[in-house]
């Protein structure tokens, strides 16, 4: 009987560390992300008032890591423990949930690819609700900056989008420094400044379009970021088909590993 039972099926060692060590990483860079998450919450003091989370208008940043954190963190605990302890329930719950991540990607990708004009408006009505709420969270404040000085753009088709955010709008009721400018990030850079001149987009739109030029970028956001997909479309393109073979290489593993399990139960 002894000398049956090593003959018979066995769970294979490799497969089963490399499953339980690639997600072992996930779990823990999930717990990181959730993490900084929470602190940043814990700074803006979202978590000694729990409702002020829906009350930004734009989008708080943090939302991505406490997302995409958590994802990582249940599926990196599903592959880990479930790889470990050979359970065959949770190897299934992460090859489903990684098969239903990789359905939502590709759906996605298709209907961008279909919808192309419904997406351009739907992130044009992104980027300006972002704008109204741009002084109201410090994060999507850096998160904007950010954006307009990394593809050198101003709003979403221009810097006139700018008159939806209070602070910066031309009317004559407006009673801010800031009234008909835009933020420091639209800003042509100058290459011999060192230190950052925070005031250098006041009263830049009361001035012709002529002469904005010279001081700021006057494209918009969306068809910046338009050109930089066009320009970067083999990158965009290798990491999409990187991502999806790797949770398709994932799905084949773990699935291999239930196999190898439910073999092994069978010959008990």
């Amino acid at each position: 009987m002894t000398g049956n039972h090593f003959k018979g099926q066995e769970v294979s060692c490799c497969i089963k560390y490399f499953i339980f060590g690639f997600n072992i990483l996930f779990w823990l860079l999930g717990m990181a992300l959730v993490g900084i998450g929470l602190w940043a919450w814990s700074e803006k003091g979202v978590l000694s008032n729990i409702s002020s989370i829906t009350d930004l208008g734009g989008l708080d940043p943090v939302w991505l890591f406490m997302v995409v954190g958590g994802v990582m963190f249940i599926l990196g605990f599903a592959g880990c423990i479930g790889a470990l302890r050979e359970n065959t329930f949770l190897l299934k719950f992460f090859s489903v949930f990684l098969g239903i991540i990789f359905f939502l990607e590709l759906t996605t990708g298709v209907l961008a690819f279909v919808f192309k004009d419904w997406i351009k408006d739907q992130l044009n009505l992104f980027i300006n609700n972002n704008i109204r709420a741009y002084r109201d969270d410090i994060d999507l404040q850096n998160l904007i900056d950010f954006t307009q000085e990394y593809w050198e753009c101003c709003g979403a088709f221009g810097a006139d989008d700018w008159n939806l955010n209070i602070y910066f709008n031309c009317t004559d009721g407006n009673p801010s420094r800031e009234k008909c400018g835009v933020p420091f990030s639209c800003c042509t850079k100058d290459p011999a400044e060192d230190v950052i001149n925070t005031q250098c987009g006041y009263d830049v739109r009361a001035k012709p379009d002529s002469e904005q030029k010279d001081y700021i970028n006057v494209k918009g956001c969306v068809p910046q970021f338009e050109k930089w997909l066009q320009d970067n479309l083999t990158l965009v393109a290798g990491i999409f088909i990187g991502v999806a073979l790797l949770q398709i290489f994932g799905i084949c593993l773990a699935q291999n590993l239930v196999s190898d399990i439910e073999a092994v139960q069978a010959s008990w």
